[in-house]
């Protein structure tokens, strides 16, 4: 991990107990891409296409999509040349929504594009990320969010569109229909490491 389990845990230790009952209990590395350093525009691609697929379902139904998916391609190596050679309809038979297949398209056209600062993701700020893959249609803040965790790395995100993560803190505080202020509040003391916050309350959902 980019931060010793250790020291994160002493975080939590200081700031919410709550939370740190969970991480004591999870391996950490399952979860989150240790590596922060520059990623081919590929990789980039191919994890993108993944949160797209992954968004509205549950992590089966989503591995059963993202199988059938990889499937279309040579040695299941998806790329956005390939892609953007099939129809919307194959990609519809694969089990995506014309949206989805839609907006995995527009992705393939963004990566092949020289209009997006892909080279210079990894020293970006997490909001000049967020702004530059929003300009995407079909990509949304949430998926940026999930970008900068699981793909960037990025220590400190918390999704307020994750519909998980607001069960999550009602269930571990509750609370019944949370503002975003009250939100924010809980989660603003895990500052500098909200991603692991948010990894203990995705894990709290799985007990």
């Amino acid at each position: 991990m980019p931060t010793s389990t250790n020291k994160i845990c002493d975080h939590f230790r200081k700031v919410d107990t709550t939370i740190l009952e969970i991480l004591i209990n999870m391996n950490l590395s399952l979860w989150i891409n240790p590596k922060i350093a520059k990623k081919e525009k590929l990789e980039y691609f191919q994890s993108l296409c993944r949160q797209i697929i992954s968004q509205q379902l549950s992590g089966k139904a989503a591995d059963t999509i993202q199988g059938r998916f990889e499937a279309l391609f040579p040695k299941k190596i998806v790329t956005p040349e390939k892609l953007l050679e099939h129809k919307d309809q194959t990609l519809r038979d694969a089990g995506m929504s014309w949206a989805k297949a839609s907006y995995i398209k527009n992705i393939a056209t963004a990566i092949l594009s020289d209009d997006f600062r892909w080279n210079d993701f990894h020293k970006l700020s997490d909001e000049d990320v967020v702004a530059e893959l929003t300009k995407i249609k079909g990509v949304g803040r949430w998926t940026a969010e999930m970008f900068l965790m699981f793909t960037l790395g990025r220590e400190d995100v918390f999704s307020h569109g994750d519909i998980g993560l607001r069960r999550g803190i009602e269930n571990l505080y509750n609370l019944e229909n949370p503002s975003k202020k009250k939100i924010e509040c809980i989660v603003s003391v895990w500052k500098p490491y909200r991603t692991y916050g948010s990894i203990a309350l995705w894990q709290s959902l799985e007990k």
